[in-house]
């Protein structure tokens, strides 16, 4: 797990805008799953020294955030007197603006159904939060069970892609909340039959642009648990 105490302070309705010190800045929020994944590809490419995080508290946001981002959700990215939304365009922005590891793949291929998978993770979210909420177990079941051929699509590792890629980072954050929320609202495990989606979520719990992201599990489960399902 990443050191808490090492990470910059989250900032509420009390707080100034911080200085600016000529960084790229990511306004982000530790516990979002969708903030989270653009904090994995700023990790895994290694840019934690180029780009400053500025984590906020969402739910007593700074009110200078709304004259950055009018909406004021995050993540934002401000880069280049330019403010780019939604996690899996700030992937691929990272991707395309940074130095680093790259997260999409040249492989026209591996390109194409990165696409697919990438947009598909909303409907694989959808159904598990229904299900969660009553909804039928038929849907989450098929969305799981797409996963589960789609890591068997490409050979070389236990990614989406063989390697580890943008796919598995638009997954992460969800499947580490859903899982054990599946386990304790339903007692459903995910992995059960699901070989392949077993040694993913292990071999993803090593990759450590993942690994700093973390956090206390209980809490994630909390938050998720108030925010998507009203428990």
């Amino acid at each position: 797990m990443a050191k808490i105490d090492i990470l910059p302070p989250t900032l509420d309705s009390t707080s100034e805008k911080p200085p600016n010190h000529g960084k790229p800045r990511l306004y982000t929020c530790y516990t979002c799953p969708f903030a989270q994944r653009v904090w994995i590809g700023i990790n895994y490419k290694g840019l934690q020294e180029k780009i400053e995080l500025i984590p906020i508290d969402l739910n007593d946001k700074p009110t200078w955030y709304k004259d950055v981002y009018p909406p004021a959700k995050v993540p934002t990215l401000e880069h280049n007197n330019q403010i780019i939304a939604e996690s899996l365009d700030l992937l691929k922005y990272l991707d395309t603006h940074f130095d680093g590891p790259k997260l999409l793949p040249d492989d026209p291929a591996k390109n194409e159904f990165s696409e697919e998978m990438m947009v598909y993770a909303v409907t694989f979210g959808g159904a598990t939060i229904s299900y969660l909420k009553g909804g039928p177990e038929a849907d989450m079941v098929a969305a799981l069970d797409k996963i589960e051929e789609a890591l068997s699509k490409f050979d070389g590792g236990p990614f989406f892609l063989g390697e580890f890629s943008a796919v598995d980072i638009a997954y992460a954050p969800f499947v580490e909340r859903l899982q054990p929320l599946l386990l304790e609202v339903k007692n459903y495990d995910i992995t059960s039959g699901r070989p392949k989606l077993a040694t993913w979520i292990q071999e993803v719990n090593k990759i450590d642009g993942y690994r700093q992201t973390k956090w206390n599990i209980d809490v994630l489960t909390s938050i998720f648990k108030k925010q998507v399902l009203g428990l």
